[in-house]
């Protein structure tokens, strides 16, 4: 699969490719500490460019053969400059058609809808580029941002795991927020929120 660059009102979301890892390695240069507690351990500095270049290759690969995808976010307004990223990883096709959701913003940036166009964006993609029907993103039951966006773009709550990731150096439980293709009466649900 060859993903597309995606737009939305305000943002950008470019695929991972080898050409953006200075802008992924500045993200992390100025969130790497604030995203530490949320995240697991890094094998790899994050902020290294050589380090990033390598991963993007990897997300490329990864997308060709179909299994995920990484997009980088930019607004419209600073188009040189990602914000953050989403990916859907693990996809499984057949009679499953899922996957998981991951997401992450920077710091300077929250609570102004940034995250919620980028997240519909991707599930729109999803479901209609893909042809998905299941999206899971596992979310630290304290980590109260990220389970706002997750309900704001359509999430529900399935189910909970103890010591289900290792975050940070701790097993940490997480709360399986779910949406499927279709909402209430079989309709897609590909709105976006207002900001």
């Amino acid at each position: 699969m060859t993903p597309p660059i995606l737009t939305t009102p305000r943002l950008i979301l470019r695929p991972a490719a080898p050409s953006l890892a200075q802008a992924a390695a500045a993200y992390y240069r100025r969130n790497g500490a604030w995203l530490q507690p949320m995240e697991p351990f890094p094998e790899t500095p994050l902020d290294d460019v050589r380090i990033q270049r390598r991963m993007m290759r990897q997300d490329c690969r990864m997308a060709r053969l179909g299994q995920g995808v990484r997009f980088w976010i930019f607004r419209k307004e600073d188009p040189n400059t990602a914000i953050g990223c989403a990916a859907l990883s693990n996809i499984v096709m057949g009679a499953f058609r899922s996957c998981f959701l991951s997401y992450k913003l920077d710091q300077r940036l929250l609570r102004r809808g940034y995250g919620s166009e980028a997240v519909l964006s991707v599930i729109q993609f999803a479901f209609a580029g893909l042809g998905l029907h299941r999206v899971e993103a596992n979310i630290m039951p304290r980590n109260l941002p990220s389970l706002a966006l997750a309900k704001k773009c359509g999430f529900t709550e399935e189910g909970r795991s103890p010591a289900y990731l290792q975050i940070n150096g701790v097993w940490e439980e997480h709360i399986h927020m779910v949406r499927l293709a279709t909402g209430q009466g079989g309709q897609a649900c590909t709105t976006f929120p207002k900001s």
